[in-house]
């Protein structure tokens, strides 16, 4: 069996210790992780994890998904935050490339949907561009799981006949949105990684039309125990995105006020926050 990778003592680079004996590639795996929930990932995906000799994976994948993987499989954190990354992109690329030439089950363990603001389709181009076979396995998407969770669909028929997955952040600068399109009513916008951006989307949805009154529900750390829920409008939303830590979701629309109150968790603290903006936070 091919020996495991090591790291190099030159931060960011990733050597392997292997020998110059041509192998049989292996494959890598991209897995949906989904949004934090076990139980919500496939039996595909499971079926993956069950296969793995080396899981790369990233940072908010919880440790009982990680020990659905053989106990012999080398873990790999590759978690992106902000403001700090283990590995930059194009090393992960290398990574999870290098790895299958060395003839080992990769699986590449992504939070929520690959394809979805995941980074997947990059790697899967590197993975074709050096010859190995590479296997796509989605999740769910953390907004899927949110608009569930909530009973706010994303869609419904007289409040919302679309919906649109945009990213809040931008390497440099404001996200370079359609605005326009987006501030047409009777429809949904979902904003992945747009909580400290809230006041600006805010601002240009509404200078582009949006009414103020739109309802918004922010969803933080979605499908999991610690799960909390904003409802407020658009006119609120920079208000109730401040405090919030872990991941989270905006999304705008009208279908939104159809959210339910949070159920209780088991220490009797609903994971509700008061509305703001003057709306009332029981929807039922």
């Amino acid at each position: 069996m091919a020996r495991s990778p090591v790291r190099n003592n030159k931060p960011g680079l990733v050597v392997l210790d292997g020998s110059a004996t041509p192998r049989t590639p292996g494959a890598v795996w991209l897995v949906g992780a989904g949004p934090g929930d076990p139980e919500l990932l496939t039996i595909k995906a499971v079926k993956a994890l069950a296969a793995a000799q080396v899981v790369v994976h990233d940072g908010l994948v919880s440790e009982e998904i990680l020990d659905l993987s053989p106990p012999y499989a080398r873990r790999i954190d590759v978690a992106k935050r902000k403001s700090r990354h283990t590995l930059p992109q194009d090393d992960i690329n290398q990574l999870i490339v290098a790895l299958a030439l060395e003839g080992l089950n990769v699986v590449r363990l992504k939070g929520g949907d690959p394809f979805l603001f995941g980074r997947g389709g990059e790697e899967l181009a590197a993975c074709r561009a050096a010859g190995v076979d590479c296997h796509v396995v989605p999740g769910v998407t953390a907004a899927l799981a949110a608009s569930a969770g909530a009973g706010a669909p994303l869609t419904h028929r007289g409040s919302a006949q679309a919906v649109t997955f945009v990213t809040g952040h931008a390497a440099h600068g404001e996200p370079d949105l359609d605005w326009a399109s987006l501030a047409r009513p009777n429809q949904t916008v979902v904003v992945y990684m747009g909580v400290s951006t809230a006041g600006l989307i805010a601002e240009r949805l509404t200078a582009a039309g949006r009414a103020t009154s739109t309802p918004a529900l922010i969803v933080e750390n979605a499908s999991r125990a610690d799960e909390r829920r904003v409802l407020t409008t658009l006119a609120g939303l920079a208000q109730a995105a401040q405090g919030l830590t872990g991941p989270a979701l905006l999304m705008v629309g009208e279908s939104m006020a159809m959210a339910q109150q949070a159920p209780v968790d088991v220490s009797g603290a609903a994971n509700w926050v008061p509305a703001v903006a003057g709306m009332s936070g029981n929807f039922e």
